[in-house]
């Protein structure tokens, strides 16, 4: 395609998810281009999701062999080669970022523009390059996608523009380990990174302002996630960063006061001051709308910065449509990566599809991981809603029994006729093992029976899930299993 070239069928703003739609006009034929200032595939693949889980893993590692002695097996662990381990997992998914960027480059009926993309009026983008990568344009599709993505927020902290601080965008790909490290922020990218720094041997403070950490979770979830950070964290749950400070030795001192969170869940104590060499603040992130110069268009957006659609993704523009973290659903990879799919078929087919993310799962990989589908407990209980629940711990299963698994559990909320509302698992693999109750709420009739009469490998983690169906299914007999009442003779005595 000639570069030069300034009318496309499809123009997609982001270089992630949205790149999909692209492609996939490509493949039909039509003429497309993409806009990306930075490497294509989106935060997810060099800055979030990949790279964060690859350091995580080696967290696992970490712990496992500090665990070891419980199950029999003398081991320790003598040192983290920590530049090593980030140099690794920088390479890998650069690469992968590189290859898209090849593949698109390649692609006869897609357009590559290096920049960053804003409106200057309802269908016109003017692109201004990066580095070296040419003189500005500007390109008009028929269709123009918005998939600009997110950044970490900075929140407004006293003293904090006199004070060096990382976010989760320069902290993964760190060379040396720190030694002391505060995290302010309790949601979910700041537990991970403090379980990952503190597993690896990083003295972490951290700082939430609820109670509970991940407090967006079910709280039984919650309070599992912030027993057990505990042990790798000093944590200052109920509390807020009010002011920071470099202090002589040339760290950080936070000034930490009780918080007055919206769930009345602050902490009622004394100020503290957290020294540390490093601050990391994990408080969440923004959306990237406030670079294309919206209102250049009939775009519209909430008090936040995220685009309005309707159910099918297009915004108040028409021809223009949104996905991805800038439409403010559900701020994961796979979340855009099925907006894309949405769009896609909008888009191109005018097929009239609209969004459910009624069985849209997520997960948190800390130790226990998370994985959680559908309404929440306490949600429910807001609603007003009659539900039935039941609480099965991992130890049920003879295999969570042998993994030591002692405070997981999997966690079922149903409706009296048994419609699936929510399923909660807290424990090893539980990214994965939710994977079925997805299925049943989104392929079958979402019942309990949906994920309770099939057959369950035994002895897998699976029957944990299992089990807790059982307990709410309709089935007069069960073969479900019960390992509760049994001493953990798959474990060793604890005793090197």
């Amino acid at each position: 395609m000639d570069q030069d070239r300034d009318e496309y069928d499809t123009v997609v703003i982001g270089g992630g998810s949205g790149s999909q739609v692209a492609t996939a006009a490509a493949d039909r034929g039509l003429e497309a281009a993409v806009i990306e200032p930075g490497p294509l595939g989106g935060a997810c693949i060099t800055r979030g999701c990949v790279p964060s889980k690859a350091l995580l893993h080696r967290a696992d590692l970490a712990d496992e062999v500090r665990r070891a002695g419980e199950f029999g097996v003398a081991a320790d662990l003598k040192d983290v080669a920590y530049g090593e381990i980030t140099d690794a997992i920088h390479d890998t998914v650069y690469e992968k970022a590189a290859r898209q960027d090849r593949s698109l480059e390649e692609n006869e009926n897609v357009a590559l523009y290096r920049g960053e993309g804003h409106f200057v009026d309802e269908r016109t983008i003017a692109v201004e390059p990066t580095g070296d990568s040419g003189e500005g344009s500007e390109i008009t599709g028929d269709a123009i996608i918005l998939a600009v993505g997110s950044r970490p927020m900075v929140p407004p902290i006293d003293g904090l523009e006199d004070v060096d601080f990382r976010t989760s965008d320069d902290a993964l790909y760190l060379e040396e380990r720190p030694n002391e490290l505060a995290i302010v922020g309790g949601g979910y990218i700041g537990a991970e990174l403090g379980y990952f720094f503190g597993a690896v041997g990083t003295d972490v403070s951290m700082i939430g302002r609820s109670e509970q950490l991940i407090p967006g979770e079910d709280d039984d979830a919650s309070a599992v996630v912030t027993d057990s950070l505990a042990d790798y964290c000093e944590l200052y749950t109920g509390y807020e960063a009010a002011e920071v400070s470099q202090n002589g030795d040339g760290g950080v001192t936070i000034t930490a006061e009780p918080s007055d969170d919206d769930s009345g869940n602050g902490s009622d104590g004394d100020a503290v001051e957290i020294e540390a060499d490093d601050l990391l603040l994990a408080t969440g992130r923004r959306p990237n709308t406030d670079t294309l110069a919206l209102e250049e268009t009939d775009v519209e957006t909430d008090d936040k910065g995220y685009v309005e659609t309707d159910a099918r993704l297009e915004t108040t523009a028409e021809g223009i449509w949104a996905l991805g973290d800038i439409v403010g659903e559900q701020p994961f990879k796979h979340a855009a990566d099925y907006e894309a799919e949405i769009v896609m078929a909008n888009v191109l087919d005018g097929a009239g599809r609209e969004v459910d993310y009624g069985a849209m799962p997520h997960a948190i990989f800390t130790s226990p991981q998370v994985a959680s589908v559908g309404r929440t407990e306490s949600k429910l209980e807001d609603e007003g809603r009659d539900y039935e629940a039941t609480t099965v711990p991992f130890d049920a299963a003879p295999l969570g029994l042998i993994l030591g698994a002692d405070d997981g559990f999997v966690k079922v909320l149903a409706a009296p006729d048994g419609e699936i509302l929510g399923c909660h698992v807290v424990g090893p693999q539980a990214s994965t093992l939710i994977q079925e109750v997805v299925v049943a709420m989104d392929r079958g009739d979402g019942t309990v029976d949906d994920v309770a009469e099939p057959v369950h490998v035994h002895p897998a983690l699976s029957e944990a899930i299992y089990t807790a169906f059982d307990d709410l299914s309709s089935s007069e007999f069960s073969t479900a299993p019960d390992w509760r009442d049994v001493a953990p003779s798959g474990r060793g005595s604890g005793e090197e």
